[in-house]
């Protein structure tokens, strides 16, 4: 099973995009920063390369993660240990059955979805509990998340 980079690297950068378009002044941008409790002075004075890299770095590790939920094939790779040369003959037997089964952008968007509402919106939500954030900065951040989940397990699985 060949693992492609160019799909996880470009499910990454999708974030990027989802955001320019989600937190622009016109989406959700400005419904948020109140949300956030931040002002337009607080935003300006950032590094945007900082913020950037690190934003993208962290949808990298993310896509990486995010590939073993859609890819369900991925799951009986590491049963073998990664070692698919070597493995029994039932390894292959089943790869020659099942090997693209359920690998469709439509199923891959699927499991991102669910990740961002089974996994993104707990974490999401939890947080701004205790930082005692209102319901509509879980819910812009969490569907956020959720539509770049969506997207990302989209691009990872039907490109993979």
């Amino acid at each position: 099973m060949e693992f492609n980079v160019l799909a996880i690297l470009v499910a990454a950068l999708s974030t990027l995009v989802v955001g320019f378009i989600w937190y622009n002044p016109k989406v959700f941008g400005t419904a948020w920063m109140h949300a956030a409790g931040l002002t337009e002075d607080q935003l300006k004075g950032a590094n945007m390369a900082k913020i950037f890299g690190l934003a993208l770095l962290f949808a990298i590790m993310l896509s990486f993660s995010l590939y073993a939920l859609v890819v369900h094939q991925s799951g009986v790779v590491s049963l073998v240990n990664g070692d698919v040369e070597n493995a029994k003959p039932s390894f292959d037997a089943f790869m020659t059955d099942y090997g693209t089964a359920f690998r469709t952008f439509k199923h891959g968007a699927l499991h991102g979805f669910l990740a961002g509402l089974f996994i993104a919106l707990p974490i999401i939500g939890t947080n701004a509990l205790f930082e005692r954030k209102s319901s509509k900065y879980i819910l812009i951040n969490a569907g956020f998340w959720t539509v770049c989940l969506t997207v990302m397990g989209a691009i990872i699985c039907g490109w993979v």
